[in-house]
């Protein structure tokens, strides 16, 4: 349930509130709005809200009936704006994240970074540790990938993020990463969210390769939960009977998304695709739906990518791609 508080409430009276609920084994979520403090009562235990309304300093209490709590726009009507190295997610702001699927060398990494950089990206991406469908794919460098996405993202004063698999992954990515992906194939592994509940950086969390938006939603809700407030929701397209494409993106699911939950929704037409020539249109779609952010693969030379060659943009193509993406935002009056 939602516990919101007057408007003049003082820190002390809401400090009151939240340790009565937490003597009754609830936790408490708080939130700030411009108006009133909403606090966010989350356990499984039952509790009469009639004695939490006679609290001194409250307004209303809400159940909320939807099984994910502190995801929905109930909880927080506002849009939750999140900022890495200066590019913001959220509310009329799109966020830009580009890069290769791989780190494969450092060269490789380093001509990439370089021509985005002077193409306006700040945060780069690319794969340390790769789940690949086949076990003879190429897996990634581990953590020497993580060591050179560090080294070369400083060169250019670069944030970026890359894909963690496992929760005892967790501490060697804080050491180098500033945002952790969640990837498709591990959007319901709920031990990893739940330890990356308790880890404050952000957290790009993509769709499951056949999750529902609910489903989606509540695997945000387990790192929430966690206390981990900074969550980006990523639509990477679902698999359906087509197979014209590699997945089918759901461009519906941005605006669907975005009106009952608070927290920013980017799209990666890259993978959602899986075609390099089908990357600036849906692009372009999904920022005229709306979308928060992108995150679009490119590699200095995608005929020799030992990984997703075929849907990587060439530097050049995206550069281009970019300043057409500035120019649509404004048409949705927004702006990367």
């Amino acid at each position: 349930m939602l516990i919101v508080m007057q408007s003049q409430a003082s820190e002390d009276k809401i400090q009151k509130v939240i340790d009565f609920i937490k003597q009754r084994g609830f936790d408490a979520h708080i939130s700030r709005g411009e108006d009133h403090t909403v606090i966010g009562c989350v356990g499984r235990k039952i509790i009469d809200k009639r004695d939490i309304e006679l609290l001194d300093g409250v307004k209303e209490v809400i159940r909320i009936t939807s099984p994910y709590k502190l995801v929905s726009r109930v909880f927080k009507p506002d849009d939750t704006i999140i900022e890495v190295n200066g590019v913001k997610f959220g509310g009329t702001h799109i966020g830009m994240i580009a890069g290769p699927c791989s780190v494969e060398t450092y060269e490789q990494m380093d001509v990439t970074a370089e021509k985005l950089y002077k193409s306006g990206v700040r945060i780069l991406r690319g794969g340390a540790f790769k789940p690949r469908t086949s076990p003879y794919a190429f897996q990634g460098l581990g953590e020497e990938g993580l060591k050179i996405l560090r080294k070369v993202a400083d060169k250019y004063n670069m944030a970026f993020t890359s894909e963690v698999m496992e929760v005892n992954q967790i501490p060697m990515f804080l050491k180098y990463v500033d945002i952790l992906q969640v990837g498709a194939r591990n959007m319901q592994n709920f031990n990893l969210l739940k330890s990356l509940g308790e880890v404050r950086k952000p957290i790009m969390l993509k769709r499951g390769l056949s999750a529902t938006i609910e489903e989606w939603l509540m695997s945000a809700e387990y790192i929430m939960s966690g206390g981990n407030r900074e969550v980006i929701l990523c639509e990477r397209g679902i698999r359906t009977f087509e197979n014209m494409t590699r997945n089918t993106l759901d461009i519906s699911a941005i605006p669907v998304v975005q009106k009952i939950s608070h927290l920013p929704v980017i799209v990666d037409p890259s993978h959602a695709t899986g075609l390099r020539d089908k990357v600036a249109p849906m692009s372009k779609a999904a920022v005229a739906a709306g979308a928060d952010g992108l995150v679009i693969e490119v590699h200095n030379n995608p005929e020799c990518a030992l990984c997703d060659g075929a849907q990587s943009l060439y530097p050049e193509e995206f550069a281009e791609l970019f300043k057409d993406l500035k120019a649509l935002a404004a048409v949705v009056k927004k702006t990367f």
